[in-house]
């Protein structure tokens, strides 16, 4: 990583952009750039879908902060942009960008590497789905359909009958030509962030999340206060650590790098973990949980923000 002089640099929060959180990325972006100005760094807010990023360089902007969700952002895209400008950027670089958002991607990796995720079919129509139903679904329990390559649940639906797959077929592949069917874990669902890079990565507290009626949507992620989240997750004696450790894991499968988040899934029968997935440009608005846990860590959310910006990178540096 390049050393970060606050008296010197000038640095854009990359936000807003085109994908469907759009909203939230304004939220975490104006979050992060009030964070970086109170402690004195020259931050500016930079919204791609408005301004060509050729402008960063024109404007003598030495350092991004990605406050980007979703696709054009957190997709491997703008990375790939910046990388050729030469401007260092946080979180994933290129490649670990775009296979994170990719969710079989980023299963067979981990598969690959004998971590353990939900069971899955890629499907490519009503009838697939229906089918992937019948060899995924548990008794009691649903299966979970969702584009390949779309974050904050857009686009999920639990699927509890096979006259339901229809609809869930269509709404996934209407924002994305790959659908994703996966085999539902009951039990606590719990998401841990990752702050560094290499051998000074560390993993920041479990959260353990408890949604009304158990639906973490796109809503009680970033608009109700009924969601509660536990931290200390008040886990079983030692099985923090193992997740921990587990995230840690996935983290350097993909080749991750300044910062994420990865969601996990604990079986309640067998206590076993299952990674879901990993957001490479996590929230940071008022509901976010990257913040949540690094306060449980005695990190305020002002110094997240900077330490996180003193990770940025690039993948190569031109001469």
């Amino acid at each position: 990583m390049s050393q970060f002089d606050i008296k010197t640099e000038k640095v854009a929060v990359l936000l807003g952009g085109q994908s469907g959180e759009r909203e939230v990325s304004l939220m975490s972006g104006a979050g992060v750039l009030e964070a970086l100005r109170s402690v004195g760094v020259n931050a500016h807010a930079f919204d791609p879908s408005q301004r060509d990023l050729s402008e960063l360089k024109k404007e003598g902007f030495t350092r991004c902060f990605i406050a980007l969700h979703g696709r054009f952002g957190e997709d491997g895209t703008v990375q790939g942009a910046l990388e050729l400008l030469g401007i260092p950027y946080t979180g994933p670089g290129v490649m670990a960008s775009s296979i994170a958002i990719d969710k079989i991607m980023t299963k067979r990796l981990w598969l690959a590497d004998g971590l353990p995720t939900p069971a899955w079919r890629l499907v490519a129509s009503a009838q697939a789905t229906e089918a992937a139903y019948a060899e995924l679904a548990q008794p009691g329990a649903p299966m979970i359909v969702k584009p390949a390559r779309e974050g904050s649940t857009l686009g999920l639906s639990k699927v509890t009958a096979a006259d339901q797959c229809a609809a869930a077929y269509a709404l996934a592949a209407g924002m994305d030509e790959e659908v994703l069917c996966e085999q539902f874990i009951a039990g606590d669902e719990v998401t841990v962030p990752v702050l560094g890079s290499a051998a000074q990565a560390r993993v920041l507290p479990v959260i353990r999340i408890q949604a009304l009626d158990g639906n973490y949507d796109f809503q009680a992620k970033y608009y109700t206060n009924t969601t509660r989240y536990l931290v200390p997750a008040g886990l079983p004696e030692g099985e923090e650590a193992a997740i921990q450790a587990l995230v840690l894991r996935s983290y350097q499968s993909l080749g991750c790098r300044g910062w994420a988040r990865a969601d996990v899934m604990i079986d309640a029968a067998t206590r076993q973990p299952y990674l879901l997935e990993i957001n490479t440009s996590p929230g940071m608005t008022s509901h976010s949980l990257v913040p949540m846990s690094a306060k449980a860590a005695g990190i305020s959310y002002p110094e997240l923000c900077l330490q996180v910006l003193q990770t940025a990178t690039l993948d190569h540096a031109l001469a």
